[in-house]
């Protein structure tokens, strides 16, 4: 599959973040020329920073807010894909920020699109979303890509916004046979080395082990769809290349994992705590004026299976392992760049 990207021009927003840097050594590695459109590194540290990838790719800083400078740098990239993973991605930011996250994720949207529109090379259009879009209704079964799109809070609602953008613009402006396929993929709770985000579980549980600290969990027995980067983003590049040779595979698409890893998150810090070993431990901190979150929360992922023929290869207990080997190695030296190329090789059996 990643033979496809050899040579071709892909356009990337969201580059320096935590998925956005991994898709970047993805299509590094595949041969492909890679511009990337990006505020700065959203974390301090970043993978992005440290695995200097900015030397290696056409790095462009800036806020997918503007216009007119998205654009610009679209029409001097003439891309054939692009991949629009820009956003405000985390839940309790956008309580506390809700203009700028509708801001950057519904207009952010509206923007790229619009660049799109405005570049006749493109042929290929994917807009990340997230499991969230889907009216949450504490289901034990896994939503589909036709369940009702209605997130609950600010971030998950710009998400579902987005993505009733991405059909306005798909069925308005994108009909034609010259016109580039546009999709959306909704994928679940990503994890990996080098996440260095606030308020997700992993770099939480990594911060608390380092400082010789107990993980503190907010609530233990929420289920999440947990996956590796790895999985999701060979999802999109895949629905990409396909969308690509054959427009009749544009639509909205689930990458999640299988349900053995669809775990609480107090079973996802066990398996940590197990992985890292030096006697890891968590407990349960009850947050009485918590922002409300999902309970329950898992997706249906036939239509990739079938389709794409996209399916899961890391359970979550090798993706924690994998997370584990990522940092240790970073810490005892190895270089952030050697360590994430390598899993990347190993994932895709280069």
């Amino acid at each position: 599959m990643l033979n496809f990207y050899k040579g071709k021009k892909v356009f990337l927003t969201g580059h320096t973040g935590f998925k956005g840097t991994w898709l970047s050594r993805i299509l590094l590695l595949a041969g492909a020329d890679v511009t990337g459109y990006s505020l700065e590194a959203p974390t301090n540290p970043s993978i992005f920073e440290l695995t200097n990838t900015a030397s290696q790719i056409k790095s462009i800083i800036g806020d997918i807010r503007d216009a007119e400078k998205l654009k610009s740098a679209m029409s001097k990239a003439k891309p054939e894909i692009v991949l629009h993973l820009a956003a405000q991605p985390i839940v309790r930011t956008s309580y506390q920020d809700p203009v700028g996250t509708y801001e950057t994720n519904v207009m952010g949207t509206v923007n790229i699109l619009e660049a799109v529109r405005e570049t006749s090379t493109v042929k290929s259009f994917v807009n990340i979303t997230t499991d969230k879009v889907y009216k949450n209704k504490e289901w034990f079964w896994g939503y589909r890509e036709n369940e009702e799109l209605c997130g609950f809070d600010p971030y998950s609602n710009s998400k579902s916004c987005s993505e009733l953008v991405t059909y306005s613009y798909a069925n308005s402006f994108f009909t034609d046979n010259a016109s580039p396929a546009i999709s959306t993929a909704r994928s679940g709770n990503v994890i990996g080395g080098g996440d260095y985000a606030k308020d997700r579980i992993i770099p939480d549980c990594i911060r608390a082990v380092e400082s010789g600290n107990e993980i503190i969990l907010r609530n233990p027995n929420s289920t999440r769809p947990y996956q590796h980067v790895l999985e999701c983003l060979r999802g999109y590049l895949m629905l990409a290349k396909a969308q690509h040779e054959d427009k009749a595979f544009a639509g909205n698409y689930n990458f999640g994992p299988d349900d053995e890893s669809c775990v609480t998150t107090g079973e996802l810090a066990t398996l940590f705590c197990t992985s890292w070993g030096n006697d890891a431990t968590w407990k349960n901190v009850c947050e009485v004026s918590a922002p409300h979150e999902a309970n329950f929360l898992k997706l249906q992922c036939e239509k990739a299976k079938n389709k794409l023929q996209w399916y899961p290869q890391w359970g979550i207990k090798q993706a924690i392992e994998k997370i584990v080997e990522w940092e240790k190695s970073v810490q005892s030296g190895t270089s952030a760049a050697e360590v994430t190329d390598q899993q990347i090789n190993e994932y895709f059996g280069e």
